[in-house]
C-alpha cells in the first residue's frame, strides 16, 4: 500500500500534467484562432501601439511556434503576407505595406541560420530566467516556512512571465543595436570630416603656392625697383656740395 504522502504526490504531479495540458490546447486554440484573423485584424496586430518592439520576435510575428519546421514556416508565411499585402487591402494600402514589410523582414530573419538560432536562444534565455525566478522565490517560501505555492506556477501566468522577460530581452538587445548603430554613424561622420578638412587644407595650400608662384616675378621687380631708388637717393647725397669756410674779418686798431 503506497503511503498517503506518496499517493498525494502521484495526485499532485498527475494534476500539474493536466493543468498543463488543458493550458498548452488553450494556447493552440488561441493561436489557430488568432491566425485566422481578418486582413484588418492583422494589420492592426502588426501596427499595434508598440509594434515597432513586439514584432522583435519574428515568431510572434507570424504567430508560429519556433519548434515549426521550415516547410510550416513557409506556409505561414504565404498565408500571413497574402492576407496583409496591399493589393487584398485597397482601402487602407500604407498600413498594409507596412504590416507586410513586418512580415517579410520576420520571415528573412528565421531564413537565415545564424539570425534564427540567436532569436531562439533570446526566446530560451526568456525561460530560463522566468524559471530561475521562480527558483529562487520557492527557496525563499521554503525558508520561511511557508507553503511553496508562487503565482507562475499557473501555466498562463507562466506564459505571460516568459512572453514579458522574452520581450524585454528582445528590446535590449534593439536599444544596444541602435546605440551601437549610432555610435559607429557618429564614428564615419567623424572620420568623413577630418577628412574633409584634409582636403580643404591641402586645396588651400595649393592655392597658396599658386599664388605665390603667379606673383614672384611682381615681388622681385618690385624689390628691384625699391633697391633702385634706395641707391639713387644715396648718391645724391653722396654728390652733396662743400661750402667755404667763412672768413673772418680783422678788426683794426
Amino acid at each position: 500500500m503506497a503511503a498517503p504522502g506518496a499517493s498525494q504526490a502521484q495526485s499532485s504531479g498527475a494534476g500539474d500534467d493536466v493543468a498543463f495540458q488543458t493550458f498548452y490546447t488553450e494556447v493552440k486554440q488561441i493561436e489557430k484562432r488568432d491566425s485566422v484573423l481578418t486582413s484588418k485584424q492583422q494589420i492592426d496586430r502588426l501596427l499595434r501601439p508598440g509594434s515597432s518592439y513586439f514584432n522583435l520576435n519574428p515568431f510572434e510575428v507570424l504567430q508560429i511556434d519556433p519548434d515549426a519546421t521550415d516547410e510550416e514556416l513557409k506556409k505561414r508565411f504565404r498565408q500571413l503576407s497574402i492576407l496583409v499585402h496591399p493589393d487584398k487591402n485597397q482601402d487602407d494600402p500604407d498600413r498594409a505595406q507596412q504590416a507586410f514589410e513586418a512580415v517579410d523582414k520576420a520571415y528573412k530573419l528565421l531564413l537565415d541560420t545564424e539570425q534564427k538560432k540567436r532569436i531562439i536562444d533570446v526566446i530560451h534565455a526568456g525561460k530560463e530566467y522566468v524559471e530561475h525566478m521562480m527558483s529562487q522565490k520557492k527557496k525563499q517560501l521554503k525558508k520561511d516556512g511557508k507553503p511553496m505555492f508562487i503565482e507562475e506556477d499557473d501555466p498562463e501566468v507562466f506564459r505571460q512571465a516568459v512572453y514579458k522577460q522574452t520581450m524585454k530581452l528582445f528590446a535590449e538587445l534593439e536599444i544596444k543595436r541602435k546605440e551601437r548603430e549610432a555610435k559607429e554613424m557618429h564614428e564615419r561622420k567623424r572620420q568623413r570630416e577630418e577628412e574633409i578638412e584634409t582636403q580643404e587644407k591641402a586645396k588651400r595650400e595649393r592655392e597658396w603656392q599658386k599664388n605665390f608662384e603667379e606673383t614672384r616675378d611682381g615681388r622681385v621687380d618690385s624689390w628691384r625697383n625699391f633697391q633702385a631708388k634706395g641707391k639713387t637717393k644715396k648718391e645724391k647725397k653722396n654728390r652733396t656740395f662743400l661750402k667755404p669756410p667763412k672768413v673772418k674779418m680783422e678788426q683794426r686798431e
